[in-house]
């Protein structure tokens, strides 16, 4: 589907990203500033069970990540993030619905926008966001990696997705 880039920061997941998003810097940038640290190249126990969560989703074995997570964002993208864990493996959600949870309809550009700012990829899991209408739109892996991503979850969403 793509290559992610996996980071931690004091034992807790704070990226897990694809590699050649658009938006690569300026998340990198956002994620050094709110923590005040720089990337070091290494392994930790919490990448390697991160590898080992995914490498079990990616082979049908897993719903659910258990993994502590460290979030760096403003309180609203925060806010968003936590919302976008509570979509259920397998359904998806559009982004007015999301607003409307938030409790601001009139925020779906700013919801838009928090969803893809996530650096924490496929672990929360901004991949069943949808447009209003039912079509895929943006997705920082790009569009045939969120149509996998929703076909894994749910190959009957992928059969219907397919005929858009």
């Amino acid at each position: 589907m793509g290559e992610l880039i996996l980071g931690a920061y004091e034992e807790k997941l704070c990226l897990c990203d694809w590699r050649y998003r658009k938006m690569r810097d300026a998340v990198d940038t956002r994620i050094k500033t709110r923590l005040n640290a720089t990337y070091v190249p290494g392994s930790s126990a919490v990448i390697e069970k991160t590898i080992a969560q995914l490498q079990e989703y990616f082979q049908g074995a897993r719903c659910e990540f258990s993994i502590p997570i460290r979030l760096a964002g403003s309180d609203f993208q925060k806010q968003v993030w936590q919302a976008l864990i509570q979509v259920p493996f397998g359904k998806t959600e559009t982004y007015l619905g999301l607003s409307k949870k938030l409790g601001n309809q009139k925020a779906i550009r700013a919801v838009a926008a928090a969803n893809g700012a996530n650096a924490i990829s496929i672990i929360i899991p901004c991949h069943r966001i949808i447009g209003t209408d039912g079509n895929l739109v943006g997705y920082a892996g790009g569009l045939p990696a969120k149509k996998k991503l929703l076909g894994l979850e749910n190959p009957l969403l992928e059969r219907q997705l397919s005929i858009f």
